[in-house]
């Protein structure tokens, strides 16, 4: 069975067919770094690795690009286009590129704490701001794109009476109509800037407080968010690559914009594959600052957060993640984590025991039926991986697979029912799916326990301290932490969470 994945810009499965098979170019949205990720983010993240891992199983030579947004990220609708690194570098009191790097580390500590494999290229949107400058004079000399005041904005009705004619419309990958959106597009500040209400800034003119700009032909400003990407997946993957990946949320007006900028100027659609993961609520709700519902990835690995019982292992995450189909609906709730974290621990208890066992099966299985049973379960495997990446199928299917290593491990039933080949054929592939494509390691080791323990009493101490108004001992244990690589940060309400520099 050939891999098939939904193709968001055709809204259909696809059989994929590399450009120039066996390369594969994948770019993914990454992060904008002004601040710490969070569980929503988690899903991307792991999503993306998965659909790596599972690419590099089937063969493929993948150059997966992954991007930093470190600047031009910003709102259409503020005043003056704020930068969200500028803004936030402010309220941290730090320089941009100290924001930025602080940012980027936690991002790299949360990735490798999820057993994330590294993106083939990271590049960074400040490193890449020469390119972005060279396609806007692109689409400004093609008459896509206008100046006005030192900022410049992509023409987004000349281009939809253009390209309409071409099958190519600003909205075909998000099905939104652009005479829609022209009738309920609110009143924004800087709309008079714009021959439109729906064009969008390619750059925007830096006013003396911004701190972070750059020289263009146009003035000092700095990029638009949309830009950045269309330069960075040009320069590293061509004019035309596979696939682009991100979440639901990125589909309008991100990858719209991307779609418009570089059908533009390189005369074709970017991507071939659009791959969108869903949303993750919590109990029901979408996460948003305005529910207090956002919970950092420091807060879910230390359990700091008011909405959580318990601190939850990096792997609990992963597992819960890849409980449920990337399109689907996932709810996160104490309970559905603490679930997981008793399935993962019984799955990898079982699989632990089988490589370690050294059971070889029989000749001749005794139980025919068992026999072919474990077979097709282990078979399903590339079958439901080849189906839009089904992860949630696979591991049901590892489930049943669990039940009879328990048998057999319980005596309940003999290793001698299976054969020598089926044993050794779900050796391998489970080894191949748990460790290699899922990338899921043991939750934690004795040390690992050991450490959170010696970490969360240290932190009571501290606590109490405080409370007691005993000042030396609170800072020596944030200080000496601190000088161990530990960083201790307090929240509000009176919690704390640490992280690992």
């Amino acid at each position: 069975m050939p891999l098939k994945v939904y193709n968001s810009l055709t809204r259909e499965k696809e059989t994929f067919t590399p450009i120039n098979a066996p390369y594969v170019g994948m770019y993914v949205c990454g992060p904008t770094v002004s601040g710490e990720s969070h569980l929503g983010h988690a899903r991307p993240f792991i999503t993306f690795d998965v659909i790596y891992r599972y690419l590099l199983y089937l063969g493929y030579k993948v150059r997966y690009v992954r991007n930093i947004t470190d600047a031009g990220h910003f709102e259409e609708e503020g005043r003056e286009a704020e930068d969200k690194i500028s803004k936030k570098a402010v309220l941290e009191k730090l320089e941009p590129m100290e924001l930025v790097q602080k940012y980027t580390n936690l991002y790299h500590w949360a990735m490798r704490r999820f057993n994330n494999l590294n993106p083939s290229i990271e590049p960074t949107a400040t490193g890449h701001i020469i390119e972005q400058i060279e396609m806007i004079k692109k689409i400004i000399a093609d008459g896509y794109a206008y100046e006005t005041n030192g900022s410049v904005y992509f023409d987004v009705e000349k281009y939809n009476t253009d390209f309409s004619k071409k099958g190519q419309p600003y909205g075909i990958l998000s099905g939104r109509i652009l005479e829609d959106q022209l009738d309920t597009t609110r009143e924004l500040d800087n709309q008079d800037e714009k021959r439109n209400k729906s064009d969008f800034a390619l750059w925007k003119h830096a006013p003396a407080e911004h701190i972070m700009r750059w020289q263009s032909p146009w003035g000092e400003g700095f990029p638009g968010w949309h830009i950045e990407c269309s330069a960075m997946s040009t320069k590293y993957l061509g004019e035309e690559f596979d696939i682009h990946g991100g979440g639901m949320d990125l589909v309008f007006p991100h990858h719209e914009c991307e779609i418009a900028q570089s059908t533009v100027c390189n005369h074709k659609t970017p991507a071939r594959y659009w791959l969108h993961n869903n949303m993750i609520t919590i109990n029901g709700k979408k996460m948003g600052k305005s529910y207090n519902n956002v919970i950092r990835l420091t807060e879910l690995f230390s359990g700091s957060h008011p909405a959580l019982t318990q601190a939850y292992h990096p792997m609990t995450i992963r597992f819960f993640i890849l409980q449920s189909h990337y399109r689907g609906t996932l709810d996160f709730s104490n309970e559905a984590l603490q679930a997981a974290e008793k399935a993962m621990k019984r799955l990898w208890e079982a699989y632990n025991w089988l490589q370690q066992s050294g059971i070889c099966g029989a000749d001749t299985a005794s139980d025919v039926a068992l026999d072919e049973k474990v077979k097709k379960l282990v078979d399903e495997f590339d079958e439901f991986m080849n189906d839009d990446f089904n992860t949630a199928k696979v591991l049901a299917n590892m489930f049943e697979l669990v039940s009879v290593i328990n048998s057999i491990k319980d005596k309940h039933i003999s290793a001698e029912s299976l054969s020598t080949t089926t044993v050794a054929l779900l050796q391998t592939q489970l080894k191949a799916y748990v460790e290699d494509i899922f990338g899921l390691q043991s939750e934690r080791s004795a040390d690992d326990g050991k450490l959170e323990g010696v970490l969360q009493l240290l932190i009571d101490i501290r606590k109490e301290a405080k409370t007691r108004k005993d000042f030396v001992t609170s800072d020596k244990i944030r200080n000496e932490l601190a000088a161990l690589g530990v960083q201790l940060k307090d929240e509000k309400g009176g919690g704390m969470s640490y992280t690992f520099s």
